[in-house]
């Protein structure tokens, strides 16, 4: 990317996209008609459009939205407005997979090919090769490979981008690969009416809902209305944590020992405490609702079918913490969550539940709903607080943390979805009710994912201490009744259970004891038609695609790893088997070490499980 601006002026429909976000230019320093002074006087105000840099992800996703790519004089159009030089906003630009910076057909269809819908219906890319043409091809519309969609329990999926003054997008799930072509031949005649949501799949709530907590809601009532909410127990939970105030909400979450939803499983009462008690403001609190990882979609399901859910919890978090300003990251292929969730809010403000007094109490609280573009090293917090603020979306060094120096260098705090919503069956059954469900050092109920080969695909709730033999049982077991080869637990991060462990207890100290993890709450079964060789080398394509290459550890480990698993795939000795075996293990425990955030600390976990177990077939030796 040139230093300098492409001063080449926009298109009228790439300009009209730009000013939609930030509104026409009011001089030539910002964008606009060059005045006679301009150039030689800089005015009062000139530099206001640096400090809007964290609009510019919005406002590329505007553009690719109307003209189907981010041209060099849309980019440089942009710069201007914002004051951003060239070779940083093209390097963020260039971090997403869902803005080009090469011209496109007005119509992309994106495909899933990752591993929940390749365990289920397998690789769609040669049927589509065969009915379509290559990747990338065709004329008004084409289509091309995506990791995870996170529409995984439905077994396959697209996400269809249309560009234009109108254009819309649409995940369809599940989607076979004539259901690709028959768009594709659609062409511009695409009509939006025909996709209509997808209902997501809750197995346990077609039965009994009593034993459900945080889905208990989920799809019962009107979606966009708030008084179907409140009727059904919504904002019980904020009203009494009016009451409780700050050090109360603390407290009770402490008492519930509630533990946070990811990979880190921190105490969320020490971590609201921490960021409430930092003197320096202005605190700000985020939702991170960006889950990438391959076999998740909890956070789809919960924003969909329960979107208030989400911003009363976010209003309790800025209300204990001190913040006043919250933003939720939702993941650009989430246009269905994402229209919900700002619904929602719309809905929330208008009654006095968001905005400068909330429910009366004097005070202020008020949210933000930021889209992601396809990058999955942006579900880290850090790279997280990066890509809302117009950074390319790489993580940062810690310490500093987040509660000391997060969002816009001030106090942060972030939870991800399922945590937030565990918050508030914390203030509306109470701490000790929550705390005598699960273990005693896992509290709760948690989501999982059940995806792959399994009789009944969806998004579970069971207590913490349930064992996986119980789970799968309550899935329908494998599909066809056909032998388990092995459960893949926490996603493309996490790492393989065999027939033999079938009885692990599905909770933080259970998982911890076995060398495992409950990660995003991914249970992918796999039985014995699944190349688990295939699977393999897929997630460590998908590791070497999406980190972000600031490290080298990640960055060559990822294409290392990539390059022996394929290696793997043909027939040699035993001999090089043992040794290359040896090397990837070798790649793993340097990036595992050396990487700056956990994508390169966890890309090699899975393979090092599977090679553990025995998992990648025999039969690929030559003798």
């Amino acid at each position: 990317m040139d230093l300098k601006v492409n001063e080449a002026p926009p298109s009228t429909l790439e300009r009209a996209a730009v000013d939609a976000v930030l509104g026409a230019p009011t001089s030539g320093w910002s964008g606009g008609d060059r005045g006679p002074l301009d150039g030689h006087v800089a005015f009062a105000g000139s530099r206001r459009a640096g400090r809007r840099r964290n609009l510019l992800l919005p406002v590329l996703r505007a553009v690719q939205d109307r003209a189907g790519w981010v041209s060099p004089q849309a980019l440089g159009y942009i710069c201007t407005c914002l004051d951003i030089p060239p070779a940083e906003a093209y390097g963020v630009a260039s971090a997403y997979a869902l803005i080009s910076l090469e011209q496109r057909p007005s119509i992309v269809v994106h495909v899933c090919d990752d591993i929940a819908c390749r365990a289920m219906t397998g690789d769609p890319g040669p049927e589509l090769e065969r009915r379509i043409g290559p990747e990338g091809s065709g004329g008004t519309v084409e289509w091309r490979r995506s990791p995870c969609l996170g529409s995984c329990e439905h077994g396959s999926a697209a996400f269809v981008q249309v560009a234009g003054a109108t254009g819309w997008h649409a995940t369809v799930a599940p989607c076979s690969p004539g259901d690709v072509a028959a768009m594709v031949a659609a062409g511009t005649s695409l009509d939006p009416e025909l996709f209509a949501p997808t209902a997501a799949l809750i197995p346990q709530a077609r039965n009994d809902r009593t034993a459900l907590r945080l889905l208990r809601r989920a799809g019962t009532g009107e979606l966009e209305s708030l008084d179907s909410y409140r009727a059904a127990g919504g904002y019980q939970a904020l009203r009494r944590a009016l009451e409780l105030g700050p050090i109360g909400v603390i407290a009770e979450l402490n008492e519930a020992k509630l533990l946070g939803r990811g990979g880190a499983a921190f105490p969320t009462g020490a971590k609201w405490e921490a960021l409430a008690r930092n003197p320096l403001r202005p605190h700000y609190f985020v939702a991170n609702a960006d889950e990438s990882e391959p076999g998740t979609f909890k956070d789809r399901v919960l924003l969909e079918t329960d979107p208030f859910g989400l911003v009363e919890a976010l209003t309790i978090a800025g209300l204990t913490t001190g913040a006043e300003q919250g933003f939720v990251y939702v993941r650009g292929e989430y246009q269905l969550a994402a229209q919900r969730l700002l619904h929602a809010a719309e809905q929330a403000r208008t009654r006095g539940l968001l905005g400068d007094d909330v429910m009366s109490s004097g005070l202020r609280f008020d949210l933000e709903v930021r889209k992601g573009a396809g990058a999955y090293i942006a579900g880290e917090e850090t790279a997280l607080f990066n890509s809302i603020e117009g950074r390319r979306p790489e993580p940062r060094n810690k310490p500093p943390y987040p509660v000391d120096r997060g969002l816009f260098g001030k106090p942060t705090g972030v939870n991800n979805v399922e945590t937030l919503y565990c918050v508030l069956e914390v203030l509306t059954t109470g701490s000790q009710a929550f705390a005598t469900t699960g273990t005693p050092a896992s509290s709760g109920t948690r989501l999982f994912c059940l995806s792959g080969r399994v009789a009944e695909p969806g998004l579970y709730e069971v207590p913490l201490g349930t064992s996986l033999r119980a789970l799968l049982k309550s899935a329908g077991g494998v599909r066809d009744g056909r032998p388990l080869r092995a459960v893949l637990l926490g996603g493309a991060a996490g790492s393989f259970v065999g027939p033999g462990e079938l009885d692990l207890e599905l909770s933080f100290e259970g998982v911890r004891t076995a060398g495992t993890t409950l990660g995003s709450g991914v249970v992918m079964v796999l039985d014995d038609t699944v190349d688990t060789l295939e699977v393999l080398t897929r997630i460590a394509r998908f590791f070497r695609d999406e980190s972000c290459g600031q490290c080298v550890p990640c960055r060559i480990g990822t294409q290392r790893q990539e390059e022996l698993l394929s290696r793997l795939g043909r027939p040699t000795s035993s001999r090089a088997l043992v040794e290359e075996r040896a090397l990837l293990a070798d790649l793993g425990s340097v990036m595992r070490d050396a990487s700056i955030c956990g994508l390169g600390q966890t890309a090699s976990s899975a393979v090092e499980s599977a090679l553990a177990k025995g998992l990648i077939a025999q039969d690929k030796e030559e003798s």
